[in-house]
């Protein structure tokens, strides 16, 4: 008998005593820990995160969807962009007064601006959680240099964040800038997305 078989065989042998098991799985998970919250504060602790040196990410509260196009006319004068953006085709974009730019009717790569919505941001991680939809197409969001994303409500914790219906197809989540780091140590940024996060969460989100 080798040693493998020997290992197996106590381990198969060995005596189960499910109320045990039970035992031990209901302390290893009976307090999970998790940074404090104030829930009367989320969006104070979503800025905060979000202000983390290891997002990237750049942030401006706008009051409501109609102060977008002024928002994103701010963030493109000081960046020295043209004003041509991919706008999604989502109703409460669309609504907004964009006749002073460009509005691209699809997303190249290397879009130099794509506008989103997020479904929900996440204080405790200052991750946004991006949903497909037919308003809501998922490539533009990899494709441009700068992403400009809306959030209009935030939740405490990342386990606030999941539905209770079943998800989109493609249901994915973001926490600051795409970056990545190569053999030689060298932090490539945008390797896998955009370049520039900027994040408008809506007053009273």
């Amino acid at each position: 008998m080798t040693a493998r078989e020997a290992i197996l065989g106590a381990l198969r042998g060995a005596p189960v005593d499910p109320a045990r098991l039970d035992a031990e799985a209901a302390a290893l998970v009976a307090r999970v820990e998790r940074p404090a919250v104030d829930p009367g504060a989320l969006l104070p602790a979503f800025l905060d995160r979000l202000a983390q040196p290891g997002l990237g990410a750049t942030v401006a509260p706008i009051t409501g969807f109609d102060a977008l196009p002024a928002a994103v006319a701010a963030y493109m004068a000081e960046h020295g962009l043209p004003r041509a953006l991919y706008l999604p085709p989502n109703p409460r974009l669309t609504a907004a007064d964009w006749r002073d730019f460009d509005l691209r009717p699809s997303s190249a790569p290397d879009e130099a601006v794509v506008v989103a919505v997020a479904r929900c941001g996440v204080a405790e991680t200052g991750s946004l959680v991006m949903e497909t939809a037919p308003a809501a197409p998922m490539l533009p969001n990899f494709l441009g240099l700068h992403h400009l994303v809306v959030v209009p409500r935030i939740v405490a914790y990342l386990e606030d964040a999941l539905r209770s219906d079943p998800p989109p197809r493609a249901h994915y989540w973001i926490t600051g800038v795409s970056g990545t780091t190569d053999i030689e140590g060298s932090y490539v940024r945008g390797a896998h997305g955009p370049r520039f996060l900027h994040v408008l969460p809506l007053d009273g989100a």
